[in-house]
């Protein structure tokens, strides 16, 4: 079976959307407060969607300054669609958006630690973080 994947830059997606998809991916996410998946959506620099027909199945969402430095916040993909190259995609027109200038950074689950070097990432050890507390 070939699939019909649609890829978008920017295009409206809702809280309840972007619920679905985090939630058919597997990633850890506040799926059920709605008013914060909004401002997620609201406050991003960059969405780089992959639809199915009507339906929403890939998700990448970034906050950049398009001259230095990306953060890529969501790569999410719905299970069922995984293993096609949809995130990998994602990526590469994310990619495409910012440009050469801009590195490209994430922080990855234990789930996805193999899953990024394949997609052409390399991993750092050099790095810090102050952790959100819910």
């Amino acid at each position: 079976m070939t699939l019909q994947i649609t890829y978008k830059v920017n295009a409206e997606i809702n809280a309840e959307e972007l619920s679905s998809v985090f939630r058919a991916s597997g990633i850890k996410r506040p799926v059920d407060d709605l008013p914060r998946l909004e401002r997620m959506i609201d406050h991003a620099d960059i969405l780089i969607s992959a639809w199915d027909g009507n339906n929403l199945v890939g998700i990448a969402r970034a906050i950049t300054d398009f001259s230095y430095c990306c953060y890529l916040s969501d790569l999410a993909v719905d299970k069922n669609y995984q293993k096609n190259g949809i995130g990998k995609e994602l990526i590469a027109l994310l990619k495409d958006e910012l440009g050469e200038e801009v590195a490209l950074l994430l922080l990855a689950s234990q789930e996805a630690m193999e899953y990024y070097p394949r997609i052409g990432f390399n991993e750092i050890d050099n790095g810090f973080k102050i952790a959100r507390k819910r």
